[in-house]
């Protein structure tokens, strides 16, 4: 038989994490949650001397790893999350978010265009590559010598010690 008290302990229980708790729900590590709470992005309560995190701070934690993901700087995720707390509308906070996504997908796109433009140049020194051992009579798919096994015999023709 289940007493209200009971019940109602259990419940108020359900709604706490700790540490280990929250990191494990997370994906993440207690020394990660710990860190975060040690930058101020997380601020759990304390029962006795144990840290206990609630919902909000899981949603916390979950906004700080996404904002990460998206490579978004402690710093800007701290800014995020203050104007979350002063804002009740969270006009303030809508408007922050889409600034600074439109920013990190530009940031993205710039980056996206010089990985491409290294890929063209990359593929591109490849082709030249085999065409020069092709005109030489060299089979381009044969695994080229390490560097020093190459240096050591042409200093071993050479007559010197390696």
């Amino acid at each position: 038989m289940n007493s209200a008290p009971a019940a109602a302990l259990r419940t108020a229980t359900e709604r706490f994490y700790s540490t280990n708790q929250l990191a494990e729900d997370a994906g993440v590590t207690a020394r990660t949650v710990r860190f975060y709470e040690g930058r101020g992005l997380l601020s759990p309560q304390l029962a006795g001397s144990t840290r206990v995190y609630t919902h909000s701070d899981r949603a916390r934690l979950q906004i700080i790893l996404r904002g990460k993901r998206l490579g978004f700087s402690l710093d800007e995720i701290q800014e995020y999350l203050n104007l979350y707390d002063v804002d009740a509308e969270h006009i303030g906070q809508v408007r922050h978010i889409r600034h600074k996504a439109r920013e990190r997908a530009n940031d993205l796109r710039t980056k996206l265009k010089d990985i491409e433009d290294s890929l063209r140049e990359l593929e591109q020194i490849e082709i030249d590559a085999i065409d020069r051992l092709r005109s030489k009579g060299v089979d381009p798919d044969k695994p080229a010598p390490s560097l020093t096994s190459t240096t050591r015999t042409a200093t071993q023709k050479k007559g010197m010690d390696p």
